[in-house]
């Protein structure tokens, strides 16, 4: 089967290079832009579900691509954003003058360091990788759809990969991007990266 990840469209947050974790926010007026392409881009696949976080931004960009298969979106909270904890919110600057020494050792690459009142990369990945095992089993052929947000779906490529989670931060996803999944007989491979062609143009 062919696992199609989707990180959500822009929101206020992105734009401003906030930590956006599980707060409730919406896309922006780019973001609903994105999740149109994503929309267009992803209109011929035969997709037989559509799977997303319930956070707000991730469920209005599945929404949309929904739309033009018919299906119904099965959210899952497994599939949320890390819990970012006390950083949810601030920016870069604001976490070095509040947090120095939990940066200090976040940039270690230690996956079993929690976020301040949140959650570790180990953590976020035990909760969403089993969702990925569930959909295979319960999709064994076609194309699924899974919107998602960049750490949770970091953490799901990674497991693929058999990467450590140390290495997480040498990814990057880009909101609004496309990446695929192959799960076979042969095993589970990796066949498409952070795309973001169908944002070209304006998006």
């Amino acid at each position: 089967m062919r696992l199609i990840l989707v990180r959500h469209g822009e929101t206020r947050w992105n734009r401003e290079n906030r930590v956006l974790g599980q707060t409730e926010i919406a896309l922006n007026k780019t973001g609903r832009k994105q999740a149109a392409r994503l929309a267009r881009a992803l209109k011929d696949e035969n997709v037989s579900a559509i799977y997303s976080s319930p956070l707000r931004r991730a469920r209005e960009t599945a929404d949309e691509i929904a739309r033009g298969h018919g299906l119904e979106v099965v959210t899952d909270d497994a599939l949320k954003e890390v819990d970012a904890g006390e950083l949810d919110g601030l920016t870069y600057e604001e976490i070095t003058e509040r947090y120095g020494d939990f940066l200090e050792e976040w940039m270690k690459d230690n996956p079993s360091l929690r976020m301040p009142g949140g959650e570790s990369m180990t953590e976020l990945q035990e909760r969403t990788w089993p969702v990925v095992e569930r959909i295979v089993r319960e999709h064994p052929e076609g194309v699924v759809i899974l919107v998602g947000h960049s750490l949770a779906t970091l953490s799901i490529i990674s497991r693929v990969l058999g990467m450590s989670l140390s290495n997480f931060r040498r990814l990057r996803l880009s909101v609004g991007s496309i990446s695929i999944l192959n799960f076979g007989e042969r095993g589970t491979s990796l066949v498409l990266f952070n795309d973001t062609c169908h944002l070209e143009g304006g998006g």
